[in-house]
Formats: C-alpha cells, sequence, structure tokens
C-alpha cells in the first residue's frame, strides 16, 4: 500500500512537472480540409502568431476527408497532452452529428479550448435570376417551387444547412445542388449554372465587386464591414442568424491547466491588430472567448442546428 502511495506521488509530480514545462517541443494544428482553403487559410493566420505566444512552434497539418470528420477524428484519438490542437469548424461538432448516422468518433470526445473566428456568410444569385433584394427572390421561389437551386461545398457544410435554414424560414422550396467543394460550387454558380449560393464573404466578394454576382444580405444580425450597404438577411426574415464560428479544440482529457494555457495564448493571438486585419481581408470576424464561454456557445449551436435538421428532415437514414 505504502509503495503503490509512492508510485501515485511520483507519477502525480511528473505530470505536474510536464504541465509546468508546456510547451517543451513543436505542436500540432491539424485542419481537417485542404489546403488552401478559407479554414487552412484563417489556421495559418493564427498558427503564427500563437506560435510567437506559446514560443513554441505551430504547426499546420492538414488532414482533408469526410467532410472534416477524419481529421477530427484523428485529434480526438490523440494524446490529451496538449500538443495535438484541431481547428473546428461547424461540421465537426454542431452539424454533421446530427447528420451522419455512423460518425467516426464521439463529438464529445473533443474539448473546446477558445473560438477563434466568426466566419459571415452572403446570399448571394446568379445575374441572369433577374432579382436584386431577397423579397424578389422568395417571390420568385413560391412562384416556382423546386425549380430554382442553391450550390453548397457538400451535404452537410454551413453553405448547405444556410441553404436549409432560408427555406425553413422563407416557406419556400429550393432544389440543393452539392458539390465536392467549394472551388466547385462558386464555378459553376459564377458560369451561370447555379441560381444562388449562402456562403462566406471571403469568398464571393471579389465576385460581388465585379457585378458578376449580386449579394441581397449576409447572414449576421449587423452589416459587414466588407459588404457595406448589404443588410442582414434577418431584416426581411426575423432569426436568420447563420455565421460559421471556427475555434481550436483539443482532446478531451486534455488537463485543464493545458487548456487554460492554451485558451491565453489564444485569446491574446487573436487580440493582435495584424491577425485582426488579415482575418478581415478574408471577410472573417476576429473573436476569442474563454474555454467555458466556447463550451456553452457550442451546446447552444447543437441545439439550434439539430433542430434546423430535423425541420429540413436531412439526416442520414
Amino acid at each position: 500500500m505504502i509503495r503503490f502511495f509512492k508510485r501515485a506521488c511520483v507519477l502525480a509530480l511528473v505530470a505536474c512537472s510536464a504541465q509546468a514545462a508546456y510547451p517543451d517541443k513543436p505542436i500540432r494544428m491539424v485542419v481537417p480540409f485542404a489546403p488552401g482553403g478559407g479554414a487552412d487559410l484563417t489556421a495559418r493566420v493564427v498558427a503564427e502568431t500563437l506560435s510567437k505566444k506559446l514560443k513554441q512552434q505551430v504547426i499546420v497539418e492538414n488532414k482533408a476527408g469526410a467532410g472534416g470528420l477524419i481529421g477530427a477524428a484523428a485529434v480526438a484519438r490523440a494524446d490529451p497532452d496538449g500538443y495535438t490542437l484541431l481547428y473546428t469548424t461547424p461540421g465537426q461538432q454542431m452539424t454533421l452529428p446530427y447528420l451522419v448516422k455512423n460518425m467516426p468518433y464521439d463529438p464529445d470526445e473533443l474539448r473546446p479550448v477558445s473560438q477563434v473566428s466568426l466566419a459571415p456568410s452572403v446570399l448571394v444569385v446568379n445575374t441572369k435570376l433577374g432579382v436584386k433584394n431577397l423579397e424578389e427572390l422568395i417571390a420568385l421561389a413560391k412562384k416556382r417551387p423546386g425549380e430554382l437551386n442553391y450550390v453548397s461545398a457538400g451535404i452537410g457544410a454551413s453553405s448547405h444547412l444556410n441553404g436549409e435554414l432560408l427555406q425553413i424560414l422563407a416557406g419556400i422550396r429550393l432544389q440543393h445542388v452539392p458539390y465536392k467543394g467549394t472551388g466547385e460550387a462558386v464555378r459553376d454558380l459564377v458560369g451561370g449554372n447555379g441560381d444562388l449560393a449562402i456562403d462566406t464573404v471571403g469568398i464571393y466578394t471579389g465576385f460581388i465587386k465585379d457585378k458578376r454576382l449580386i449579394p441581397l444580405g449576409v447572414t449576421t444580425p449587423d452589416e459587414v464591414p466588407i459588404l457595406p450597404g448589404v443588410p442582414p438577411l434577418s431584416r426581411t426574415l426575423p432569426g436568420y442568424d447563420a455565421s460559421p464560428v471556427n475555434y481550436i479544440s483539443v482532446p478531451k482529457a486534455t488537463p485543464d491547466a493545458i487548456v487554460q494555457q492554451l485558451a491565453k495564448a489564444l485569446q491574446a493571438t487573436i487580440a493582435e491588430p495584424g491577425v485582426k486585419e488579415k482575418m478581415l481581408e478574408q471577410g472573417i470576424l476576429a473573436i476569442s472567448n474563454t474555454p467555458e464561454e466556447m463550451a456553452e456557445l457550442l451546446r447552444k449551436e447543437q441545439a439550434r442546428w439539430r433542430e434546423v435538421i430535423n425541420q429540413a428532415g436531412i439526416a442520414e437514414k
């Protein structure tokens, strides 16, 4: 019994020593999507400054597949030592768990650390559609139920669920056209093979400025600085609020001391003017919070999107 007690004390001291020294080696930040996308670009902005705050290199590692589930599963099963982070988008914990029948991991195996950004989205339409505001779009969709289509980056993507929420609140029926990624969806929409889309502002800002697409509204309660004059969709459709929350998470068993240290470093990172500026150039708002606040936000977003998915009847059977 005494020997066991001594061993337990030694292990506890070792654990405390390891945490006190954290971080003493490079940290991996897993992005569950391919390089070059919005999540990847933002993650690299965060990783660059976070490396300076932690005085250790934060290496971005892309692990794409299954709408972000492959990368998330890898992090959920990683050692809970603070050296493997997940750049988390809504799909991994907020939406896909209610869409996908057989998840490759338990979403509760990931613990949120801090929000890093909010990505306002914009409803854009093809110029050939002939509508100039949301009211005209709704009227046209009601006149031609099921004929208009909206493109998305794939089943379960924010651009997919944004369209489902639009249909629910506006009382209209649209045809969903999922693609294998954002690039293909954008190309077809701009080329005239799609009617509308609701995706992150940064994706469509250039096409809006070139007048190749018409913006009808943003998904935030207020206007977005990068798109002045484009009204919130909620002015016409009260309750429409659908901006992807991106955050950092770690394996659930990661010690609280490490989680809190990471959170403080992330808060300091997001507070940097240069980080805010780089994100805003992509149409993204830099926002941080505490682990407790992020956990509460996660619960609210899970409940909201679960309700949307259930109302839309789009979960796997």
